[in-house]
């Protein structure tokens, strides 16, 4: 397969999308480019899925466009069906055809193609898998990670511009999901295929797009890469999504987010003496047995393997602290003295 040409895009220019009185999108511009892997994330309802069927053709803009290689595709003036938008689609549940065999079910995207040409077309991207195996098998007779890659070749057969990907992981269990997702997103790399992929897990999400889009009611809160979204979150929303933050009440005062276990340096858009949380990673804060400028109490601790997640009770703050250590405490330990380490903590203006 050619990898398709680097000056493809999609473009959405402030899509919104209402049921009734719920508002499903909410003015969404968004361009991506050929190639790229995009992960669209976010709560449940936040409408990424809602936003992929748009994008499909499956459902209508009520306003704004979606451009597709500098084509309008939906829009004021232009709506292209779904079949005619040149966009790959894989479902949650896979969605195969029970009584077709594994190539019936890839030749099936195909009829509009001559015959010749689709058979060739299917023989190419089951070779490009690696499910020349399976081809006269039934969707009854694979494992979960088979029909993964058989919904990706019948996807794939009729070269799509984009592939949508709709929680294509999801239904693997943990160690299947991963190693499926990285065959799959290397074979998609290989190929140049443009992707969006919606995803309900963070991880996932960091680790397998270029870039990362964070929704919310409707909304994109943050787009970037997976390193930004983590890293540099601009909402409290974007840093609790991607990470288990401890989180201390304080007051903003020059420059800084006082709080009961010290004074922590973060600018803030806030007035001076108001309100702000402090958002602290628990890989952030050291511990060593016995007291220190800042105490606490070993509540409970509980064994990962590579890491300790500890539980600490400090005066001063309502919830134990949430700590994950490679450093192991002394067996018995009971009160520990804690260091927040630099860079390991975020501060917002508290809602």
């Amino acid at each position: 397969m050619t990898p398709h040409a680097q000056n493809r895009t999609l473009e959405l220019h402030d899509v919104s999308r209402r049921f009734g009185a719920t508002i499903a999108l909410d003015s969404v511009s968004l361009t991506i480019a050929s190639g790229e892997i995009i992960c669209l994330v976010g709560q449940s309802g936040c409408g990424k899925s809602t936003l992929l069927r748009m994008i499909a053709g499956v459902d209508l803009v009520d306003s704004g466009r979606i451009l597709l290689n500098g084509q309008e595709v939906s829009g004021p003036s232009r709506f292209v069906e779904p079949e005619d938008r040149k966009i790959g689609f894989v479902f949650q549940d896979y969605a195969l055809f029970p009584h077709l065999t594994i190539e019936q079910n890839i030749l099936f995207g195909l009829k509009r193609h001559p015959k010749q040409e689709a058979k060739a077309r299917v023989a190419d991207i089951i070779a490009h898998i690696g499910i020349e195996h399976l081809i006269g098998r039934y969707p009854h007779m694979l494992s979960g990670g088979e029909q993964q890659r058989v919904a990706l070749a019948r996807a794939l057969a009729p070269q799509p511009d984009i592939l949508l990907m709709d929680e294509p992981f999801s239904n693997l269990d943990r160690g299947l999901r991963e190693k499926v997702r990285d065959e799959t997103l290397s074979l998609l790399r290989g190929l140049g295929t443009t992707v969006i992929m919606v995803t309900h897990d963070p991880e996932e999400a960091l680790s397998a797009g270029d870039r990362v889009v964070l929704m919310k009611a409707g909304r994109i809160v943050q787009a970037g890469s997976g390193y930004d979204l983590h890293d540099r979150p601009v909402s409290a929303y974007a840093a609790e999504f991607f990470c288990a933050f401890n989180r201390l009440s304080g007051i903003y005062r020059n420059g800084h987010v006082e709080t009961a276990i010290g004074r922590f340096a973060h600018e803030l858009d806030a007035v001076e003496g108001t309100p702000a949380t402090l958002y602290i990673r628990p890989q952030g804060i050291s511990v060593s047995p016995g007291p220190g400028s800042v105490s606490g109490q070993l509540k409970s601790r509980t064994f990962l393997g590579e890491v300790e997640q500890l539980a600490i009770d400090v005066d001063g703050l309502e919830t134990p602290l949430r700590v994950r250590t490679m450093h192991r405490l002394p067996p018995g330990t009971q009160t520990v003295g804690l260091h927040v380490l630099p860079g390991s903590w975020l501060a917002f203006p508290a809602i």
